[in-house]
């Protein structure tokens, strides 16, 4: 894909990995390259160059029932206050459009004063929550789970066919799927800190069990991004030492196209929805 004018837009493929890990380096971000290689492997990533390197992307992830998600809005320091994020975002809806796609997206509070005005509509609102030291040992650890349990308590709650996101996180090496009580969540690394999500449970309680101890088998700070309508969840989080990092505007563009059953306790990030 090529723009009329300004810096040329093109899509990137897997063999870019290396260089988007650099971008949300640099933005602090927690993705790993093999997270970049999800999106550039599964949906379409796209990228603007200034010479040989890359310095903005912007990625749309497909999922079932003419869903995806828009992620990975990247410009480094050099370059922003360009329009290059506007524009890659908007060549990633004019590729929605034209597959009929229901666009959703997580925003930090600057970012939906931006997408607002392009029609997207706000739907729920998450918390990233960081637990800098986890406490070790006192706790039994949680039994593990399978990857079927995960997928369908996942398609409850999203209404989506996720088995390729839920299957690469679950093949990597250091990955978990864990249960408690009736909870189930995903375990994996991150960049900087452990990653909990998607995280489903029946009852808060059950939940806020979980997560403590997978935090106490746990080594290494911990990061999770909790619903915020589960009040009394993100109560125990932060009374049990976690504490609230940033928020996020769930948005969409387009026709609701998946029901839900339940409300997660917990997603699977901002940039996989």
């Amino acid at each position: 894909m090529v723009a009329t004018d300004g810096p040329h837009i093109v899509r990137l493929g897997v063999e870019d990995a290396a260089a988007g890990l650099v971008l949300s380096t640099e933005a602090h971000w927690n993705q790993t390259e093999e997270d970049w290689r999800i999106f550039l492997r599964d949906g379409v990533v796209l990228g603007i160059h200034d010479g040989a390197r890359l310095v903005a992307t912007a990625a749309l992830l497909p999922y079932s029932g003419n869903n995806a998600w828009i992620s990975m809005v990247l410009v480094t320091a050099s370059h922003r206050r360009r329009g290059l994020a506007t524009r890659l975002v908007d060549a990633c809806l004019e590729a929605a459009r034209k597959d009929r796609l229901t666009c959703w997206l997580d925003a930090t509070p600057d970012g939906a004063r931006v997408y607002g005005p392009l029609g997207f509509t706000p739907t729920s609102q998450l918390r990233r929550l960081k637990l800098l030291k986890s406490t070790s040992g006192s706790a039994q650890a949680p039994s593990a789970a399978t990857l079927d349990a995960l997928r369908a308590r996942d398609r409850r709650a999203t209404g989506l066919d996720r088995t390729a996101l839920l299957s690469a996180f679950a093949q990597r090496p250091g990955s978990r799927i864990v249960t408690a009580n009736g909870a189930i969540a995903l375990v994996r690394d991150g960049r900087a800190a452990c990653h909990i999500g998607p995280l489903f449970a029946d009852h808060t309680a059950v939940a806020l069990t979980l997560v403590d101890a997978i935090a106490r088998s746990q080594d290494g700070p911990l990061l999770l991004d909790a619903v915020a309508s589960q009040a009394a969840f993100l109560d125990g989080l932060t009374a049990s030492g976690w504490t609230i990092e940033r928020p996020f505007q769930r948005m969409r563009l387009g026709p609701a196209t998946a029901m839900a059953e339940e409300m997660p306790f917990a997603v699977a990030g901002p940039e996989f929805g």
